[in-house]
């Protein structure tokens, strides 16, 4: 009898063992999409040292440094105009024909928008590369493939290594883009002969990231296995460019088939897994849930975003209109180590810090770190101004990157809300595709808008605080909007 009961309870006592029990890693398809992360990172890393000068170079502000921020601003904006009205579009495309068309168009469109940057010599051609990379990028969805091969046990493991290729990139690409900007004038003994990196000195530190990414594209184009909405790796014979074609001509599109085994499940099953497994329509995907994620994954974009966008006018600025006075190699070297140091912080301390503290309470502390680092920009250009740019300065530029690592830990807190707030696996692209929408359209004004400011302040006879008084009130929005997320993400996936 006793034997029995062992038989009988031990299953049982076992189960919740089994279902607390994380998820390896799928790492023969991960280290992938880790590298496709790469590629977008390091044009954004590569273009920020030297686009203020570029901006410079090519005439348009006159001579009128206060202009500069204006132009730059409007660069920016041109891409998240671009991809703001398309990246819903290839989120819902990519729960109907796979990811992986789209982060081949992706990437084959950022290597040619690089490739036409560097090759540009009027603003319109720069803003014209900008747009096709926004237009034609669809980075969300390396993200999205991301959530399909992982579950809630092992995604914040997954986010744990996703710093790497941003840590890669914040090491190469400033580099790249600060030193060889201009290589005819900077190494001559080398590129001094060169007439065709003299007529372009931007077109060195462009090719860069655009060879990189042609080199991903192969990788992925016979590497990258296609993922169903059940979290299994399918294969398919047919190419991207054919998938893309079955979508242009949806009567002879058809879903992967399932496999025979299913067939024999009751048709009451069948029946539920179909509705599940179908994405939903966009007004079906308009819960509280979604709006809610929505709200703060904006918020804090715009915020992390911001800071960057307004970081490498503040370095390259006049000392006495409020920035720092530095040259694009020294703004490289500064973004590259400060992105070293973000994503070895991340690596080493997200899954420990999500372990002990939970999702909500790591993006609530990120967010709010976004304060201090807004009171630093006037408290570095005082210092700089009444001593030089010396020891106290770096110390305070040190503690605001230092604040910043937390901000950075907040995507990978908010994927996980995401991902709790689609209604089903199939729509877990659409869902994603809202929150970029709405965040990418929130992009075209409120960074270009900062920078701006920051011009609009340099000039005289203004207020040098109006952009830390537009920046304070971005961050006090994140905070107040990441009050509403609840404890944890498990809460939104139970009540489903």
């Amino acid at each position: 009898m006793i034997a029995r009961q062992d038989d009988e309870e031990t299953p049982l006592l076992q189960q919740p063992e089994q279902l607390m029990a994380n998820t390896p890693l799928p790492w023969n398809q991960f280290w992938i999409i880790l590298l496709l992360q790469f590629p977008d990172s390091l044009v954004f890393q590569t273009l920020a040292p030297f686009t203020p000068q570029l901006i410079r170079d090519i005439g348009v502000t006159h001579g009128d440094e206060s202009q500069v921020g204006y132009y730059v601003s409007i660069l920016q904006s041109s891409y998240h105009i671009a991809q703001a009205l398309t990246t819903l579009h290839w989120s819902q495309l990519s729960d109907r024909i796979g990811r992986k068309p789209l982060i081949l168009n992706a990437l084959f469109a950022t290597a040619v928008s690089m490739f036409s940057f560097g090759l540009s010599k009027t603003f319109v051609g720069l803003v014209v590369s900008r747009v096709f990379c926004g237009a034609f990028n669809g980075s969300g969805v390396g993200r999205i493939m991301l959530m399909d091969i992982t579950d809630t046990t092992n995604l914040p493991q997954a986010y744990n290594y996703m710093p790497l290729p941003w840590m890669l990139a914040s090491l190469i690409g400033p580099l790249v883009g600060g030193s060889l900007s201009q290589p005819a004038d900077r190494f001559p003994e080398i590129f001094g002969r060169s007439e065709l990196l003299r007529t372009y000195p931007y077109l060195l530190p462009c090719a860069v990231p655009a060879i990189l990414t042609s080199m991903a594209w192969l990788v992925i184009y016979f590497r990258l296995k296609e993922v169903s909405c059940d979290n299994k790796s399918v294969s398919t014979r047919a190419s991207p460019w054919g998938s893309t074609v079955g979508w242009l001509l949806p009567q002879s599109y058809t879903s992967p088939s399932t496999p025979a085994s299913d067939s024999l499940a009751s048709s009451g099953e069948a029946n539920s897994e179909e509705v599940s497994s179908k994405p939903l329509p966009l007004r079906a995907l308009l819960s509280s849930k979604v709006l809610t994620v929505t709200a703060s994954y904006v918020t804090m974009v715009v915020l992390h975003r911001t800071f960057g966008s307004i970081l490498p006018i503040f370095y390259a600025a006049p000392i006495e209109l409020g920035g720092l006075s530095l040259d694009p190699p020294r703004i490289g070297v500064i973004l590259a180590v400060s992105g070293l140091a973000h994503g070895a912080f991340q690596i080493l301390f997200y899954a420990r810090l999500h372990d002990r503290f939970g999702a909500r309470a790591l993006h609530i502390t990120g967010v709010s770190s976004g304060i201090p680092i807004v009171i630093l920009f006037p408290v570095i250009n005082a210092l700089a101004r009444a001593h030089g740019v010396g020891l106290a300065v770096w110390l305070c530029v040190g503690v605001q990157y230092a604040l910043a690592t937390s901000l950075m830990m907040c995507y990978s807190c908010l994927a996980l809300f995401i991902r709790a707030a689609a209604p089903n696996r199939a729509s877990l692209g659409a869902t994603s595709g809202i929150t970029q929408m709405v965040a990418t359209g929130a992009l075209i004004i409120v960074p270009a808008s900062a920078a701006s400011a920051f011009s609009y302040s340099m000039q005289e006879g203004h207020d040098a605080w109006i952009v830390y008084y537009f920046f304070m009130s971005i961050a006090f929005l994140a905070v107040g909007t990441s009050l509403l997320l609840p404890r944890d993400p498990s809460v939104w996936e139970d009540r489903q």
